[in-house]
């Protein structure tokens, strides 16, 4: 938002990335050390899943139901085959070596090892977390991190939770864990991990545990260590061990260490203070439980820790003190109300010492605080207030927190693996993902959710980027090139949209992500534009050869990322001769095109070698916005002149076609077509010029989208896929209160959106306005685009806006909210979207609107004190619905709580 907007004066803004080659804190430094993964500050990070049970990368199954696969019941006695899962845990860029926190409360049938949610066929809107959990804080190389876990004293309700969810409909809300009364009168343990690095290798780790309940209650912890088991499938052989180190001086003084010899890693040591039981097991599959099986592969297998210390199994856990997982038990048998009882930790390559836990280590964790202070008062402005301040460190925290190693090599998935039986048929031609043999990946990537989505989804990643490059501008720049290499993007261009269909489409939002990053990061990494642009090169040929049937220029994007906004599923094959012409595809594909001239002509300011690419797409361009404007006949267009809006439109086979008038977020997209060429390119690229004045004299009718005024700097041009008669209409529904004007944002639909039915081919189709929870089961009704607010297509619309406000100024001016009569420029109306997204998470009367009448709205500042940053929120009220942890694109509100970066003398945005 504007300095206006957020009560700060933006001339006092603190230095941005650009000026990192002077590092203005200790943790700037050691990002200058480590501009990518394989950095050793990078080593050692949260790269360890909140779920890794339920994902499609476990699924071998005959019918492909992926929940149904691999359940969270196998999970405590279950190998997975591609990675692993735990509570606030950490692992090593590799995934060999991990470490996390379990507990037990005394009442639980299993140890809480990994977060716990209803399945999607178990949820009455999808699939959900049913715990609490929050990222406290994180650095950007991790050297610094805290996450806490809310832990219910009565026993885990699994069952009630399953079933009550069961007998629930789609029209109730969710039955949650705070339903259950097991959190009533704060009957719970804060179990909080806080980690420090003393050195890149050299991890001092404290587990703290406070009872908040009026009663004494029984605790349980246990910090576990273990290797991703690598050797079961026939692929790589190589198995660590870990021991137990016996040495009296240990003992004596009050050290337990476990010793991990890996092939890769080579060696680690896990140290713990006091002297908890050393239990170990194998992280091997209990296959004579769980499948009847005759025999394991091992006599410890991986339920061994949990059965003997629920069950009370001695013989569950190895004599021998050696395995592939180990745990240190501590136990208390009454921890007294207020009371927290703490546990210390080091993981390193040295071996113990007797003041390994003593005043340096209580230094290591005080200077790592103390520098992460220090840089976010270099990363978020000094003129937030206190509640703003939290709300974007909270946010940082949550997306540091959810960079997942994801290893996935499908042409191994496919084919299975030589020690185990091969897998179903179905993995053939016409199975998942059988199209997308090439894709190998084993990188940390930013996920949307740690538990909901615990996978990456190409358009998610790229608004995560922009948050990201305020606080690590390599990390975000590396994420939006891993989209591009040979082993994630498709030979044929397309980028992987998520792991349940790589080959499903998202929204084309790459390029533009890229270039803000470039923006942030101070327009100073060339390189990094070029390598991005180059394979965008290749993805943009894909949308115009695969997703333009007849080579109109007007296109069939598929659902594009926004699920169930339309009549019917829009990623499903429609009837025979059907085919749906998407004002939002054609919007979307002219977006791609303007974001993709903006960086070609950067380029060209250093190298004319870029300016032919550079006319491509300006050309590309207006052949998309006149075929926008010219597709249909006279009767229908995709411009629906009577609504002043613009919709999708259906063909029949005998040509008919016929506007789908449902007025959504689909109609608003094509203000996203709007960018503003600078007045230097009339002579620094002068390709690009040459080839403007041919056309405005050869080519008048493809010049309608341009537009151009007299600036102090010389002549500015505007490309437009709208002009200001029809954004002047679309933004009077726009912002109408009675339609898509919400007090926290635009809605996805309009509010005025009774029931409509219409038929498709014979088929029946309907679509009213739900402005919270979806109530049909498209994508599995745990997404709804029906009407709720969401964060990343409002970024882009106020984006937009700022665009064209600029271009027109004081000249062009809308009523906000409609029929008010309170005039705005269309910057005004951009910064108005921005602050309502804001106000999500600013507490009125004490009470944040995102918070909805979750328990976090409670009085009590043991929640309050945790916003949540879900994955969208109630076109009415505000409340954050889906997944309600995830921080992905919600993580945005941090980059517009921050002062925007003044514009570049060469560039207005």
């Amino acid at each position: 938002m504007s300095a206006a907007t957020s009560g700060y004066d933006e001339s006092t803004s603190p230095p941005g990335p650009q000026d990192a080659d002077t590092p203005r804190s200790a943790e700037h430094a050691r990002l200058a050390e480590s501009s990518d993964m394989s950095a050793p500050w990078r080593m050692w990070g949260p790269y360890l899943a909140g779920r890794q049970w339920g994902t499609v990368r476990e699924d071998y199954s005959a019918d492909g139901d992926a929940w149904a696969s691999f359940p969270f019941d196998h999970a405590v006695a279950r190998a997975y085959r591609w990675g692993e899962d735990g509570l606030g845990g950490i692992c090593d860029r590799y995934g060999f070596l991990n470490f996390s926190v379990a507990m037990w409360n005394g009442k639980d049938p299993v140890l809480k090892e990994r977060l716990f949610g209803l399945t999607n066929a178990e949820g009455n809107h999808g699939e959900d977390a049913k715990e609490h959990w929050w990222a406290i804080d994180g650095t950007p190389t991790h050297s610094w991190m805290q996450w806490l876990y809310r832990y219910p004293q009565a026993e885990y309700p699994y069952a009630e939770l399953r079933r009550e969810n069961a007998e629930r409909t789609r029209l109730e809300r969710e039955y949650e864990l705070s339903d259950t009364g097991v959190l009533d009168e704060d009957r719970f343990f804060d179990v909080q991990v806080t980690y420090a690095k003393n050195a890149p290798d050299d991890v001092c780790i404290v587990v703290s545990a406070t009872n908040h309940g009026p009663d004494a209650a029984p605790l349980h912890l246990l910090p576990q260590v273990w290797f991703r088991n690598t050797w079961s499938w026939g692929h790589d052989k190589r198995q660590g061990t870990l021991t137990q180190l016996l040495a009296p001086t240990l003992t004596v003084n009050g050290v337990e260490a476990v010793e991990a010899e890996h092939g890769y890693l080579g060696r680690y040591v896990l140290a713990a203070e006091g002297t908890p039981e050393v239990l170990f097991c194998d992280n091997e599959t209990n296959a004579v439980a769980l499948f009847g099986a005759r025999s394991n592969a091992s006599r410890y297998p991986k339920d061994g820790i949990n059965r003997r210390v629920v069950n009370g199994e001695k013989t569950a856990v190895n004599p021998a003190d050696t395995g592939t997982k180990a745990a240190f038990w501590y136990r208390w048998d009454a921890v007294a109300p207020g009371e927290t009882v703490t546990v210390k930790l080091r993981l390193r390559p040295a071996e113990p010492d007797a003041d390994m836990f003593g005043a340096a280590f209580n230094r290591v964790l005080r200077s790592r605080k103390t520098e992460a202070d220090d840089f976010y008062a270099n990363v978020i402005h000094p003129g937030l207030s206190d509640d703003d301040r939290h709300v974007a460190r909270r946010a940082y925290a949550g997306l540091l927190w959810t960079k997942q190693l994801y290893r996935f090599d499908v042409a191994q998935w496919l084919d299975g693996d030589p020690d185990v039986p091969a897998p179903e048929s179905r993995r053939g031609k016409g199975g998942r993902n059988t199209s997308w043999r090439h894709l190998a990946l084993a990188d940390v990537i930013s996920m949307p959710d740690e538990w909901e989505y615990p996978w990456f989804a190409a358009w998610d990643t790229a608004f995560h980027t922009l948050p990201l490059a305020h606080v690590d501008p390599d990390f975000a720049k590396e994420q939006l090139v891993l989209m591009c290499r040979e082993w994630a993007m498709h030979p044929n261009g397309q980028l992987p949209a998520y792991e349940w269909a790589f080959g499903d489409v998202n929204p084309p939002v790459h390029a533009w992500a890229a270039w803000h990053v470039y923006r942030i990061d101070g327009y100073r990494d060339r390189a990094f534009l070029i390598r991005v642009f180059t394979k965008l090169l290749l993805n943009f040929s894909w949308w115009v050869n695969r997703k333009d049937a007849d080579g109109s220029n007007v296109f069939e994007g598929g659902f594009l990322g926004m699920d169930n906004i339309a009549l019917f599923d829009r990623s499903a094959p429609l009837p025979p001769g059907y085919r749906l012409e998407q004002s939002d595809a054609t919007s979307w594909m002219a977006f791609y095109c303007q974001q993709m001239l903006k960086i070609a002509l950067e380029l060209s300011r250093g190298n004319q070698a870029w300016d032919g690419v550079a006319t491509k797409f300006f050309e590309h361009f207006l052949a998309i916005a006149e075929a926008m404007n010219a597709f249909g006949s006279q009767e229908v267009k995709l411009w629906h002149s009577d609504d002043g809006f613009f919709y999708d439109v259906l063909v029949a086979p005998d040509g008919t076609a016929e506007p789908l008038r449902v007025r959504s977020m689909v109609g608003l997209l094509p203000i996203l077509g709007a960018t503003d060429i600078p007045a230097w390119v009339s002579t620094q690229v002068p390709d690009v010029a040459e080839r403007v004045r041919w056309l405005q004299k050869r080519r008048p009718q493809l010049m309608g989208p341009l537009r151009s005024r007299s600036a102090p700097e010389g002549r500015r041009i505007l490309l437009s896929l709208v002009d200001k008669e029809r954004l002047a209409r679309i933004l009077q529904r726009m912002f109408d209160t009675e339609e898509f004007l919400s007090p926290f944002g635009i809605r996805s639909l309009s509010k005025s959106t009774g029931q409509v039915i219409a038929k498709v081919g014979g088929r029946d189709a309907s679509i009213e306005y739900e402005p919270g929870e979806s109530r049909t089961g498209l994508f599995g009704g745990n997404s709804n685009w029906r009407g709720p607010v969401w964060f990343p297509v409002n970024v882009l619309l106020a984006d937009k806006l700022r665009t064209l406000g600029r271009h027109y100024g004081d000249t062009f001016t809308i009523e906000i909210p409609t029929g008010s009569g309170n005039h705005c420029t269309l910057v005004d109306a951009a910064d108005l979207i921005d602050s309502s997204l804001a106000r999500l998470f600013r507490p009125v009367d004490g009470k944040r609107p995102a918070d909805g009448d979750r328990i976090e709205s409670s009085d009590s500042p043991l929640w309050r004190e945790h916003p949540t940053f879900s994955e969208f929120f109630d076109g009415d009220t505000g409340e954050g619905l889906g997944a309600t942890h995830q921080t992905g694109w919600t993580a945005l509100v941090a980059h517009l709580l921050n002062p925007r970066l003044p514009p570049d003398p060469r560039w207005a945005g």
